[in-house]
């Protein structure tokens, strides 16, 4: 037998199959949301105090603290808030879900390819992806796209339209962000539409999204914060995203909260906490993995043994291999190694 019949392909990548869009910030108010305006960004040049940690030589002599404290910290930044007589914020983006999981866009060994797509077409044979439409159902019911924005937000809607058909609202705070066993008729209803695109039986799939958080008048709103790679060569501290001078959220943050479903990774009955499903369980805000190759539950162990026909512990572990293949990525198994 090649060599190759029992490895993953050295070339293999698969395209992402929830492609959302930059989210926009809007401006309205909750009993008159005919009336929108585009929310802009606000610079601001404010005097901060010293409020880092010191080194101890410093912060032990009061001669040097004071010293300290009384350098001025001017600083540059970006801001985005409602508009005086406005108590709500509009976040729109739409939602492109595809089908073809059974087809990597790169695969350089047909033997590999060919178990690869018996494999999809089982899973989709005995689960119809119905779990994984079910959790990204609910991630959009639950608003949890808006991050900080619904954080202390007295009421939170969000209206759903497929495919321009009649639009479904969804009353974000009747479904939690970490349980998914939760369901009614509306989330049955999008899971099976979002399910069938995955699957291939629907040619197109596009959701609109909206989403009206009542956060007060004149409130602070939080769009995406840029990242800036040479900071020297900048005069703020804090640049936000924008599009076409329309404060905006990435897509790329659109994204991870939409796939933040997996809720089976061995630390979740501690941490009680879905994440976002990544190859390594990665959680870049707490420097943590929670899929280590240590316990041989990371994507790529996961992967090549399913890939190539062997059975997994659990229906489980098959959801997490399909859904990080719907993320998409470059997967192929280096011959150096």
């Amino acid at each position: 037998m090649a060599k190759n019949e029992k490895t993953v392909a050295s070339v293999l990548a698969f395209e992402k199959k929830l492609v959302p869009s930059d989210a926009y910030f809007y401006g309205t108010s909750w009993n008159n949301r005919e009336e929108q305006t585009a929310l802009k960004l606000i610079e601001k040049s404010v005097r901060g105090t010293i409020s880092n940690r010191l080194k101890p030589a410093v912060a032990s002599d009061p001669l040097k603290l004071n010293a300290e404290v009384e350098k001025a910290n001017l600083q540059k930044v970006d801001a985005c808030a409602l508009g005086e007589h406005q108590d709500t914020l509009k976040l729109s983006f739409t939602l492109k879900v595809l089908g073809g999981i059974e087809q990597p866009s790169a695969c350089n060994n047909e033997i590999f390819l060919k178990s690869y797509q018996q494999v999809a077409k089982n899973y989709i044979q005995q689960y119809g992806f119905t779990e994984l439409a079910k959790r990204y159902a609910l991630n959009i019911a639950n608003a949890r796209f808006l991050w900080r924005n619904r954080v202390g937000a007295e009421k939170v809607e969000v209206i759903v339209t497929v495919n321009e058909q009649e639009s479904v609202t969804f009353n974000a705070f009747d479904y939690p962000l970490h349980d998914f066993d939760i369901t009614d008729t509306k989330i049955n209803a999008l899971t099976e539409q979002i399910a069938k695109a995955l699957k291939g039986e629907t040619a197109y799939l596009l959701i609109k999204v909206e989403a009206f958080a009542l956060v007060g008048k004149a409130q602070e709103v939080y769009p995406s914060e840029e990242l800036v790679l040479d900071k020297g060569k900048g005069d703020k501290s804090k640049i936000l995203y924008q599009v076409n001078h329309v404060a905006a959220m990435h897509s790329q943050k659109v994204g991870n909260a939409l796939r933040t479903i997996d809720t089976w990774y061995p630390d979740f009955a501690e941490q009680k906490s879905a994440i976002a499903i990544e190859p390594y369980g990665a959680v870049t805000n707490l420097g943590k993995a929670y899929r280590t190759p240590k316990d041989k539950v990371d994507f790529f162990n996961l992967f090549d043994k399913y890939a190539l026909g062997e059975p997994l512990a659990n229906a489980e572990q098959e959801h997490y291999v399909m859904a990080v293949l719907v993320r998409g990525g470059v997967f192929g198994q280096s011959g150096k190694e």
